[in-house]
């Protein structure tokens, strides 16, 4: 069995990997090899984080999505999961719709991959515009009962075969349940674009200062996504590091940033602490108290409207002043993090799709919705951000897969990322500021 995994950043290729591992890793007995791809972009992560996310494979390139196609028309795998961007995800089916449909792939013993995609945490905007740009997977996956209902009501409102959306969780919760520790300690969980304004980053992280500096019996951590210079899912235009270093005083003595493997952190976490990161999941999965903060209001772009009648919404107020959230059970079944054993069986029934569609003797076309016919003015230009024309062909100039770039080329890719990063994380900030004069 052979497994790919073509990602987009350092957390979806968490998700990605580890959600291959889970559907296709209890009807392998001999084990599955796990190929890993890159997709070049602006998130296109480090060996740092590579090494952070802890998620290994047989082999990880990184690729342009003209490469990864004509990849898969040369030696397509069992199964692929795409860990991408809506738009990503939409062009690499219709290319693969393209190559797939040729002969050398439809008779004898070749056949297409079994695709599926999903999303890698609280899916709390864009709903209809993601999963339409989805749509064509043969599994789509929802992390949780509501996500399903929420999915299939998307597809069929529009008219579209919703028979792909199949529920199943995030495959990253887990670790051992909580326990106290000594120090008490209280994590934030940093998030790299929410909020996005200075003055409201500066206020929390003001806020942790000041939680520390009441509470200097705790340990009171910040935890990081990425250091300067490094990009995630989300682009992140003033990191937390750099706001710290115009603290008064400097950090007190009980509060440091932190990187490293959430779930390492949450091993000694008694508080976590957040806008509204997925990794408040992963701490309700192990029952750490966790609150979901209500200080810059409870709004759909920050995210924390998703906790609405969770019980964990609160106020720096209130936890300096001692208070702990108590989850609601009945939100917590409906996102798929209660600790009733369910969660071990949440795979179950994506393991079950994936294997019927391996049965089959052949797959039939891949048909997103989006289409020539039904979106004709908005499909061309996802496929132009990839390189690909209209059908899901190459278009002229695509680079080449059949060669490894030149020390030139690689010397130019470089330099390019560097400059957009630059221009992100210190030029627009500059350029944003001068538009509020």
């Amino acid at each position: 069995m052979r497994v790919a995994v073509l990602a987009d950043s350092d957390t979806r290729w968490k998700w990605g990997a580890l959600t291959a591992n889970r559907i296709v890793s209890d009807n392998q007995p001999d084990g599955h090899r796990l190929g890993g791809y890159l997709l070049r972009g602006r998130a296109t992560p480090t060996p740092r984080q590579l090494e952070e996310v802890g998620v290994r494979a047989d082999s990880l390139r990184e690729v342009t999505a003209v490469e990864f196609l004509r990849e898969m028309e040369r030696d397509a795998p069992d199964v692929l999961v795409l860990a991408l961007v809506g738009g990503a995800v939409q062009a690499v089916l219709h290319g693969l719709a393209r190559v797939t449909q040729d002969a050398r792939l439809t008779e004898g013993t070749r056949r297409r991959p079994v695709v599926v995609t999903g999303y890698v945490g609280v899916v709390y905007e864009k709903l209809a515009d993601g999963l339409l740009l989805r749509h064509g997977a043969d599994v789509v996956l929802a992390n949780s009962r509501q996500d399903a209902e929420r999915f299939r009501a998307v597809y069929e409102g529009v008219g579209a075969d919703a028979s792909s959306v199949t529920e199943a969780a995030l495959p990253f919760l887990g670790g051992a349940p909580y326990e106290k520790h000594d120090p008490y300690t209280v994590v934030f969980a940093a998030q790299p674009s929410v909020p996005e304004t200075a003055a409201h980053r500066t206020y929390l992280l003001r806020r942790i200062v000041e939680h520390a500096r009441l509470h200097p019996d705790r340990e009171v951590l910040l935890k990081l996504r990425s250091k300067p210079g490094e990009h995630t899912t989300h682009i992140e235009e003033l990191p937390y590091q750099k706001l710290a270093q115009r603290i008064d005083g400097g950090l007190p003595a009980n509060c440091r940033l932190v990187y490293g493997h959430m779930g390492e952190v949450l091993d000694r976490t008694d508080l976590l602490v957040t806008v509204s990161s997925t990794a408040a999941l992963e701490s309700l999965h192990r029952r750490i108290p966790t609150a979901v903060l209500t200080d810059l209001g409870v709004r759909e772009a920050l995210g924390n409207h998703h906790f609405t009648g969770s019980g964990c919404l609160a106020s720096w107020d209130q936890l300096d002043a001692g208070h702990l959230p108590v989850p609601d059970e009945t939100w917590l079944a409906r996102q798929g993090v209660a600790a009733d054993g369910a969660y071990e069986r949440a795979f179950d029934e994506a393991r079950e799709k994936v294997t019927g569609l391996l049965a089959q003797p052949q797959l039939p076309p891949l048909q997103p919705y989006y289409s020539l016919t039904t979106a004709r003015g908005y499909l061309p230009g996802i496929l132009a951000r990839h390189h690909l024309g209209p059908d899901g062909a190459p278009l002229p100039g695509a680079p080449a897969a059949d060669k490894d770039p030149g020390p030139v080329r690689q010397i130019v890719r470089r330099a390019a990322r560097g400059a957009y990063r630059h221009g992100v994380q210190r030029v627009a900030p500059v350029i944003r500021r001068m538009g509020e004069l």
